[in-house]
């Protein structure tokens, strides 16, 4: 996957995630067991979402290479994050949590206190990371959604 804004060569870099880089994050996210793109994922409708949370999502590059995304926002109230992924030959090196670790401060300093995911039933890789990550699962919460 190539990136519009490349990195410097060598080390694997995180910086903010750009529009331009949409085309590869969807790419990696879509080759992703357990990660899951429906509605409001076109394009168009991510570009919408970074335009109205600037700071908040992150990709990890290796020169031109996208190799890791996570979408993070918030509505002024509760951030979110979506779609983490790193590219299977980058995995187990901390770069995942690396990349939440960026957007959870990025959140921090927005003034968001709490932070949401949803991580699908079947995803037990996913939901394994999560919990050594110190996020819990609110066993009071279902998850519910309506298609518009």
């Amino acid at each position: 996957m190539s990136s519009s804004k490349s990195c410097p060569p060598g080390n694997v870099y995180l910086r903010p995630m750009l529009e331009t880089d949409l085309t590869d994050a969807i790419a990696l996210w879509s080759g992703a067991e357990g990660v899951e793109l429906a509605e409001g994922d076109r394009p168009d409708e991510l570009q919408r979402y970074l335009r109205r949370n600037p700071t908040t999502s992150f990709v990890a590059c290796q020169g031109n290479t996208l190799v890791g995304a996570v979408l993070g926002g918030h509505d002024g109230r509760r951030g979110f994050l979506y779609h983490l992924s790193v590219a299977p030959a980058f995995r187990g090196h901390g770069l995942g949590r690396a990349l939440v670790d960026r957007s959870l401060a990025s959140l921090r300093a927005e003034g968001i206190a709490r932070v949401l995911i949803l991580v699908a039933r079947a995803n037990q890789l996913g939901a394994a990371f999560w919990r050594n990550n110190r996020w819990e699962p609110l066993d009071f919460a279902e998850p519910m959604g309506i298609d518009l």
